[in-house]
């Protein structure tokens, strides 16, 4: 009995001896895989490091790539327009040949009063010619414009953005227009990338644009050549929603100057609320002027302007937007280049202290380098753009968009352009009679959905007699639509191809001018059927139409 216990007892203790050893070569192992581990993760650590200093240098350098670089956009326009002038006024040939010969048959060489007297006395005795009546039609004429955007966020508080331009007639490049009064037939500062202007580059807009918080409120800072051309609500009949900053009722010009701007959502409550200011300069009195040189010129003023954007209310649906502008010291001009039929000096010949008014047709097609002579008074001007989407009321895609705008005008002086003094023009007066004027103007339009992703639309403006606003940068063959003192009527048809990317558009428009002027300062605006061929100098529209075709690439 005792033997048997003690072998038991023999075995049992093998057993456990033989447990030890498996445990101690166990211990062993996870020291092994302790030690492996350790020496891993040291590794990896070193590792980690190794990719996180890779990776710091790789995210400065994509960082670099995705927002210090300057991103480039690319539109190509070619359109064809086919453009039809009816009843277009002038004046006749025997009108001018009186400003050619000499007293007492002629003006040539007259002092002012002369002429004026001379002037009136046609006017009594009824011997101031009709103006003759013409149709002008341009069957064709092509363009090409070209626009390079540029891009580029520097870091999360800095972008900048530009774009050059060239506008081009086919078949010319020779930049300067023959001036028959418009604006657009002046190549200057405000419209040179808007208008054809030749085969020349020009740049259009560059600007850096600066934000920073105020603790919820957001604040922009902007300076540059400025986005002030095609702004609400054209961006419909552009097929595109990009534009520039001041409504296009009452500015569309290129200019330069500086913006400050708040986003207001956080405070008012209201969606998309922003209050924006902004100052520019329209004219440049003291750089490269002769009559800065000159004691015999007057001194003319710079140009400057100040307003304000309020966007009241913007979201997906509904936007209401109210811009006001100011202007102050308007010149009778720009300084700018063109070709004048006729030229108008002014000088004292005879020695007597009284300067006489001479007149030379301009048979050889001169280039002129027109200059302002006199600041001739002040300009406000405001507008308010309503604009919404009717899906929800309708059922379809259908935008629609509203803008009531006013403008008044403040001359001081009589312009000291000899051919604008002799008329005695001002600031929307004539015959020296300065008196302040109210203008108004309307302009709406409604969008629909078509077959194949297409739109549709339909605009209609008008503006009153004493209207007047800077849109000479509007692109347009015959003139602002927007500047007219009368009705304009429109309809276009966008017809994607490749989306906005390729697109296809028809269009036609039709001006019917009750006033003359339209779009220039100067010179009170006469009805059209009660024009005499004074006031047809420089020809006068009546009735205009056209069709166009336009193939655009955007990329």
């Amino acid at each position: 009995m005792i033997w048997v216990v003690a072998g038991a007892g023999l075995a049992f203790g093998d057993e456990v001896q033989e447990l030890k050893q498996q445990m101690q070569q166990l211990q062993q192992m996870m020291n092994q895989v302790q030690q492996k581990l350790s020496k891993l993760e040291k590794q990896d650590s070193e590792k980690k490091e190794e990719l996180e200093d890779v990776n710091k240098r790789l995210n400065k350098a994509e960082m670099h790539t995705a927002t210090d670089k300057l991103s480039l956009g690319v539109e190509l326009r070619t359109r064809a327009d086919s453009i039809h002038y009816q009843d277009m006024l002038s004046a006749p040939p025997t009108l001018y040949s009186a400003f050619f010969a000499a007293p007492p048959y002629g003006f040539n060489g007259a002092t002012l009063p002369q002429i004026q007297q001379g002037m009136a006395q046609m006017a009594a005795n009824g011997m101031i010619p009709a103006p003759q009546k013409s149709d002008v039609n341009n069957d064709i004429i092509y363009t090409n414009r070209f626009r390079l955007n540029m891009n580029a966020k520097i870091n999360d508080s800095l972008t900048f953005g530009g774009r050059m331009a060239a506008y081009k007639v086919w078949g010319d490049s020779t930049e300067v227009k023959v001036n028959g009064g418009s604006l657009g037939d002046v190549n200057f500062d405000g419209n040179t990338s808007s208008l054809p202007h030749g085969d020349t580059i020009h740049l259009e807009r560059a600007y850096f644009n600066y934000k920073k918080y105020f603790g919820e409120t957001p604040m922009n800072f902007s300076l540059g050549r400025r986005p002030a051309t095609e702004g609400p609500p054209l961006e419909y009949r552009n097929y595109g929603m990009v534009g520039g900053s001041p409504l296009a009722t009452i500015i569309n010009w290129q200019f330069d100057g500086a913006s400050l701007s708040f986003g207001l959502e956080n405070l008012t409550g209201l969606p998309g609320s922003e209050f924006k200011i902004c100052y520019g300069v329209g004219f440049e009195g003291d750089w490269g002027n002769s009559y800065s040189m000159s004691a015999s010129q007057s001194d003319v003023q710079d140009v400057h302007l100040l307003g304000f954007i309020a966007t009241l209310f913007d979201n997906d649906r509904t936007s209401v937007m109210l811009n006001y502008a100011h202007a102050w010291d308007i010149t009778d001009g720009f300084t700018g280049l063109t070709v004048m039929p006729m030229i108008v000096s002014k000088g004292d010949t005879n020695g007597d202290g009284i300067p006489e008014y001479h007149f030379q047709q301009n048979t050889g097609g001169f280039i002129s380098r027109m200059e302002p002579s006199t600041n001739i008074g002040d300009w406000d001007a405001a507008s308010l753009l309503w604009r919404t989407n009717l899906t929800e009321s309708f059922g379809h895609n259908i935008d629609f968009f509203l803008a009531s705008s006013w403008s008044h005008t403040d001359p001081s002086r009589v312009s000291a352009n000899p051919y604008y003094e002799m008329l005695g023009q001002g600031l929307l007066s004539s015959n020296g009679d300065l008196q302040s004027r109210d203008g108004y103007s309307i302009y709406t339009g409604a969008i629909f959905p078509m077959p194949l992703d297409a739109r549709f639309g339909l605009e209609y403006n008008w503006g009153s007699k004493y209207w007047f606003n800077f849109t000479g940068a509007e692109d347009s063959l015959v003139g602002s639509k927007l500047a007219t003192r009368g009705h304009v009527f429109e309809a276009y048809y966008h017809q994607p191809i490749f989306a906005q990317t390729f697109f296809l558009t028809l269009g036609g428009q039709y001006y019917n001018y009750e006033y003359t002027g339209s779009g220039n300062p100067l010179g009170e605006p006469v009805k059209i059927s009660e024009a005499t061929s004074l006031d047809t100098l420089n020809a006068v529209l009546d009735q205009v139409w056209l069709v166009y075709l336009s193939a655009t690439v955007r990329f």
